[in-house]
């Protein structure tokens, strides 16, 4: 595809003590070198190519593949269903069955020589995943600012979650809960780092369009203001942040569909589950394959993304409602994936782990995601009204799903019921796809240009491995009180408190000028830097 590749990493070579103006001119990173070495790089190049519209249907249909129903959903609800097969009563004791008539409702395996709650061990899972996020993200993730290597990079991680959905063929008993537990763990760190590493790239198509390199080319000789040209693009970015995620949803209603096709005709089938996760995971496979970048030569990534994470830490005094942003998105993602996973735990048991239901769920999610997302894109682009005005209307209604969960504490009316988690579905459908959206145009907005990698990579940090607290605090409070319901009040605690900081205590505008103005100064210092080594 055109336009695709990008430049390689800078290897330690001789200087060219007489480089040639066309060698300058074609230079395709700005790095600003330090006595230790190269302390920041930029990914734009000096004449970056204007996104075709098959690379950008490619960015499109890749999102639509990687909509979560596997990794995300599917995969969680087999591991809890055969971890919950092999556990037992703690209340009669092993050998006991958790799903009998007269089962206490407890169900524990065992763990570490001792016992531990099912819903426990499902939280540690996604614990420990999240942990591994962390060292993925914060290792190499700002290296994919490096050549090739970020679309490198989502090719690798794309193909670990792939094999890992496929091998889940074989779970089929009970005693395989351990692979399964691995199975889920691998394809939900990997499937969280496409996510990561997929919506990087998005800066560089959204200032790349051929509508946004006009707005540029209007701004700079004069005939639009600075103001309108912020305006415009930025709702051009939610274009493209809001027409992927309606690709995402899109993904997720046909996945959905299909499913639908072997659960209802096998469902007496005891590999029903089984063939479903395959299907879902073939269906990314044939539109995800589109998206693939030419392999670099080898090279020496593992610590640059670890210098450049630690120097970047440094500029929160230059950056500091970037910086702000992502402490408090940390926490608020963190409030928000935890409780989801809560919630998909209580999901299951109502349910008793059928796909079949879920599939129901997700459809009525889907397709209510989709609507609200095209619905919100087309309110604020008629009304031009700010992404973090629309961020805070939606963050609103998810604030408000923990609460519900904690108000089934005190009252068996409420949070416990089919309705209740049919009108979950609908809420998160309505407003959690455009909190996504919104979320991610707001990080495009306070990311300096051209160090897309590096900062994205934080923001996965901050996003999908930010679920490090929220699990561990929440499985010990459900092995302590013996219900899952209890873990609600702590994550309405921290979305409340995350939120209150982004409402109140982050101006995009000024963000943004901040993050333009930064990169600006790091690209004056390599030009200066290269023109100091040329006179010499």
């Amino acid at each position: 595809m055109s336009g695709l590749s990008l430049p390689t990493l800078p290897k330690n070579q001789d200087i060219d003590l007489a480089p040639s103006e066309e060698k300058l001119k074609e230079r395709s990173l700005d790095v600003w070198r330090s006595h230790n070495g190269p302390t920041f790089v930029s990914s734009i190049r000096k004449d970056e190519p204007i996104v075709t519209r098959r690379e950008l249907w490619s960015y499109y249909l890749y999102y639509n593949g990687d909509n979560g129903v596997g990794p995300l959903g599917f995969s969680m609800t087999l591991f809890q269903s055969l971890a919950f097969a092999a556990g037992f009563d703690p209340v009669k004791g092993p050998g006991s069955s958790c799903s009998a008539a007269d089962a206490s409702g407890q169900c524990v395996l065992p763990w570490a020589g001792g016992t531990k709650a099912v819903s426990s061990v499902v939280l540690i899972a996604n614990g420990i995943s999240f942990a591994v996020m962390t060292l993925i993200f914060t290792t190499i993730g700002s290296a994919a600012d490096y050549g090739t290597f970020g679309r490198w990079l989502l090719l690798v991680v794309t193909c670990i979650c792939w094999a890992a959905q496929f091998a889940e063929m074989s779970l089929t008993v009970p005693s395989r809960w351990p692979l399964a537990m691995a199975l889920y763990m691998i394809g939900f760190i990997t499937y969280g780092a496409t996510l990561v590493f997929y919506a990087a790239l998005f800066p560089r198509l959204a200032r790349n369009t051929l509508h946004a390199r006009t707005l540029r080319g209007k701004y700079e000789a004069g005939e639009i203001t600075r103001e309108e040209y912020e305006v415009e693009e930025s709702l051009e970015k939610n274009r493209i942040s809001n027409i992927s995620t309606t690709h995402s949803n899109i993904g997720y209603i046909a996945t959905l569909c299909l499913n639908l096709s072997i659960l209802l005709p096998l469902q007496a089938n005891p590999k029903v589950n089984n063939y479903t996760l395959v299907l879902t995971n073939a269906y990314w496979v044939v539109t995800g394959i589109w998206w693939c970048p030419p392999l670099p030569k080898g090279e020496y990534y593992i610590t640059i993304g670890w210098k450049q994470i630690w120097a970047a830490s440094k500029q929160y005094k230059k950056l500091p409602y970037t910086f702000i942003y992502l402490f408090a998105f940390f926490l608020l993602a963190d409030g928000l994936n935890t409780t989801g996973t809560l919630v998909s735990i209580c999901q299951n048991d109502k349910f008793s782990f059928s796909f079949l239901q879920n599939t129901y769920l997700g459809l009525a999610q889907a397709i209510t995601s989709t609507m609200s997302t095209l619905g919100f894109w087309y309110f604020q682009r008629y009304f031009k009204i700010t992404t973090k005005k629309m961020f805070i209307v939606t963050n609103v209604f998810t604030m408000l799903i923990p609460f519900w969960g904690m108000l089934g504490i005190w009252t068996s009316k409420i949070g416990k019921n089919l309705y209740d988690v049919r009108a979950y579905n609908v809420v998160f459908g309505l407003f959690q796809a455009p909190y996504y959206a919104f979320s991610q145009t707001m990080m495009a907005e306070l990311t300096p240009p051209g160090f897309d990698n590096m900062f994205f990579g934080l923001f996965g940090l901050s996003n999908r491995a930010s679920s490090m607290i929220g699990p561990n605090v929440i499985q010990a409070i459900i092995d302590k009180s013996g219900s899952n319901w209890t873990g609600f009040p702590f994550l309405f605690a921290m979305c409340f408190c995350a939120s209150m900081v982004i409402w109140f205590c982050i101006d995009i505008e000024k963000g943004r000028r901040d993050a333009v103005a930064w990169a600006d100064g790091i690209r004056k210092k390599a030009d200066s830097s290269d023109n100091t080594s040329y006179q010499t």
